[in-house]
């Protein structure tokens, strides 16, 4: 994956391979930048917050994390969560497409949030399965309804709205706007005309708020 504009990547795998996503982290990563991408499940947000922490250890300007996550668990994104309530650098989040379920508060309890244009926000409560007996799978739901609740609870917290108002919102599926996000307390501000790239050598990469 090299040609005109593109200069070879840095990292190679055991078959020698160029990584184009291991080099794109590296770069990311000496700009202070991490990436949330996917489902936040427990992979996903150990490997942000292990980012989120190493960069927290290495300086004291701020993170942005890029957010383009649209389900997640509740655990996971709790997990992540907790971890950017302890830093001790800013964290300033950019949705860059699309947050939905978890990953809604993983975007709310950061220092500085922002969003595309396009971007769009869904409150909604991610589907989960559970397996077993009846007496296991009734333990399992009441736990995911208590988990669910403290989810909710520090969602409302973190954008000033009541908490009524987001557990209908999230029971019935939401979509918001950027717009609409800002007038929830999700975000607060939709990134302008003035945005700036962030530019890794060969073409550019992420947008970084102005």
């Amino acid at each position: 994956m090299t040609g005109p504009g593109w200069p070879p990547y840095p990292f190679d795998d055991s078959s020698g391979a160029a990584d184009p996503a291991e080099w794109v982290r590296r770069q990311l990563l000496e700009r202070r930048v991490v990436g949330l991408f996917g489902p936040v499940d427990d992979r996903c947000a150990t490997e942000c917050a292990a980012a989120l922490m190493t960069l927290d250890a290495t300086g004291d300007s701020a993170v942005e994390l890029q957010i383009d996550s649209a389900d997640g668990s509740v655990d996971a994104a709790m997990a992540l969560m907790d971890v950017i309530d302890l830093l001790g650098v800013p964290v300033h989040a950019w949705c860059t497409g699309r947050a939905g379920g978890p990953a809604v508060g993983v975007l709310a309890v950061c220092g500085q949030r922002v969003a595309s244009p396009h971007a769009r926000i869904q409150l909604t409560e991610p589907q989960v399965h559970f397996d077993g007996d009846a007496r296991s799978v009734h333990m399992q739901a009441e736990e995911h309804l208590r988990r669910w609740a403290t989810f909710c609870r520090r969602l409302s917290d973190a954008t000033g709205t009541a908490l009524q108002r987001v557990c209908d919102d999230t029971a019935r599926g939401r979509f918001l706007s950027a717009g609409e996000a800002v007038d929830y307390g999700i975000l607060d501000s939709v990134a302008g005309p003035d945005s700036q790239i962030i530019r890794l050598p060969g073409r550019p990469v992420g947008f970084r708020p102005h």
